[in-house]
């Protein structure tokens, strides 16, 4: 495997009025205060030795605090981000309260260069969105999984 790899779960519903998707936002200082291409799907990094979709359900469990849901899941295929990144993505049909999310964290200096480590929350807060919200929210590699999604409920339907 060359170059870092990362997978996710796109977990959507489908309500009277749509296609309702859940994304979180980005924690920590670079993403405070901005809302447009600051969210992103649960996802995260793995290796070799985990398939990616269990490293997608393990990353939900460990980005929201709560379970992934148990559907069927759908492979989205890959994106590639800006970075060079290759992104993964599963969609999984569910539903949850956003209100029991307990975010995980992650470690860093800041401010940088200040020798000072402190925590953030991976994600500060997850919404169910409509799905066309949701491609003005997301960073913009993801949001192709969003018209992938669409692709597949269409074929389904």
């Amino acid at each position: 495997m060359s170059g870092k790899r990362s997978a996710g779960l796109l977990v959507y519903r489908v309500t009277d009025t749509g296609t309702e998707v859940l994304i979180g936002h980005m924690g920590g200082p670079f993403w405070a205060g901005r809302e447009a291409a600051a969210w992103s799907i649960p996802k995260g990094e793995y290796t070799e030795e985990e398939r990616p979709e269990d490293a997608a359900r393990r990353e939900f469990r460990e980005e929201l605090g709560v379970p992934a849901p148990g559907g069927h899941p759908v492979p989205l295929g890959e994106s590639r981000t800006r970075g060079g990144k290759t992104v993964t993505v599963w969609a999984v049909e569910g539903d949850l309260d956003t209100a029991d999310a307990v975010f995980g964290t992650f470690t860093m200096e800041w401010p940088r260069g200040s020798g000072t480590l402190r925590e953030f929350p991976e994600l500060d807060r997850v919404a169910w969105v409509e799905a066309r919200e949701a491609a003005e929210r997301l960073v913009a590699s993801q949001r192709v999984f969003l018209d992938r999604l669409d692709q597949h409920l269409a074929q389904a339907g």
